[in-house]
């Protein structure tokens, strides 16, 4: 079955529309955390690889341009993320990912891509300026400059351009700006790390996998190493272009906690040799530990692994909210990367590290990979 079309609500007018945020002191408060988590968060770039705010609208028309506080499932699933509290957080940027459904045929997924494209594409249009298309670095600063959010276009599960004419290379130019390989299930490209790999005998990269990274190679589209199983992940790497960087958007790490979602040191390493990042995710059956903390600082066991093994140049954020995950309660809600930033301050961390882990880390990536034209921007 087909999502629904997208039907967002237009406001009478532009004030209708209009999202302030709540000053830095009064939303310290409200979270129980210093006012200098709050001014940091939203002076420096923060940016998420990873978040799945397109799958409501898709599923039952939620409007991610309105407030949604006190939403019904809690931090659980879905509901994590508008556009208000985005604001109120000071994300300044995400990687919006269109997921694919691997259940409907190859033709569907095609099509049914084509249309989420446009979708989206749409719902940045009814925001008034607020969100803004930024498949380039240069957008992206544009954006940034114009006070909106940057809204980095990806695709969850790459499968569903298996029927496109040219596959990968059928994409419009910096329409994309990373994919996974693969998602939950394995697909024509390889196998998932997910339990459902167990369907299947070789767990390594196909030939049509090895195709697809190179032509994401050539349209210079991130190649994302989420999801994969570790057999078809040192495929990826061996057809890869060693001079683009890697990326794993949302993920934990072996090291912190052995899971079959999470990446081992050897993984991270090679991720780090081309210059790449390990977003971390903010799924907590992925991340907690038997003893361990339960709270954000989860989540900075996994970051201060990552940089154990790799460096502090190689780590982001990459939550995975809207993504049907169960957060962190003191994570439990878009507003409060301000609480992960305080939890950094506890821990520590030298500013410069901060900055470095909420953006600056992945925007070094970004402009090496699609630099972009001085003063561009996409339409929206």
């Amino acid at each position: 079955m087909s999502p629904p079309d997208l039907q967002l609500p237009l406001p009478a007018g532009p004030a209708a529309l209009s999202v302030g945020r709540k000053p830095a002191a009064q939303h310290a408060r409200d979270l129980g955390v210093s006012v200098e988590a709050v001014e940091l968060c939203r002076a420096t770039d923060l940016i998420d690889l990873h978040i799945d705010t397109f799958i409501p609208p898709r599923l039952w028309g939620y409007d991610p341009r309105a407030r949604h506080d006190g939403w019904i499932l809690g931090r659980h699933f879905f509901g994590h993320l508008d556009l208000p509290r985005m604001r109120d957080a000071g994300l300044s940027g995400a990687m919006w990912s269109i997921t694919t459904n691997p259940f409907r045929s190859a033709d569907a997924r095609w099509r049914t891509f084509q249309t989420n494209l446009e979708r989206l594409g749409a719902l940045v249009r009814a925001s008034a300026g607020q969100l803004m298309l930024a498949p380039t670095h240069a957008a992206y600063a544009a954006a940034r400059a114009a006070g909106a959010h940057a809204v980095m276009v990806s695709v969850q599960g790459a499968n569903a351009w298996e029927a496109a004419p040219r596959g990968a290379a059928t994409l419009a130019e910096d329409s994309v700006v990373r994919a996974t390989l693969v998602h939950l299930t394995s697909s024509c490209y390889g196998a998932t790390s997910s339990p459902h790999s167990m369907l299947r005998r070789d767990k390594g990269l196909t030939p049509a996998g090895v195709a697809l990274v190179q032509q994401l190679n050539a349209q210079r589209v991130f190649v994302d190493l989420a999801h994969i199983h570790p057999a078809a992940f040192w495929g990826a790497v061996a057809a890869h272009d060693r001079s683009q960087p890697l990326l794993a958007t949302h993920t934990g790490v072996t090291g912190a906690r052995p899971h079959w979602r999470n990446l081992d040191d050897a993984q991270l390493r090679a991720i780090a040799e081309t210059g790449g990042v390990v977003g971390v995710i903010f799924a907590t059956n992925f991340l907690s530990r038997p003893g361990g903390p339960r709270d954000a600082r989860m989540v900075l066991e996994h970051m201060e692994h990552i940089i154990r093994v790799i460096g502090e140049d190689h780590v982001a954020v990459g939550s995975d909210y809207d993504g049907a995950i169960s957060p962190p309660a003191e994570l439990g809600s878009g507003d409060r990367y301000p609480v992960l930033v305080q939890r950094m301050i506890d821990a520590g961390w030298p500013t410069a590290r901060v900055e470095k882990v909420l953006g600056q880390n992945f925007l070094r990536c970004f402009a090496a990979l699609r630099p972009g034209r001085a003063g561009a921007a996409a339409p929206g």
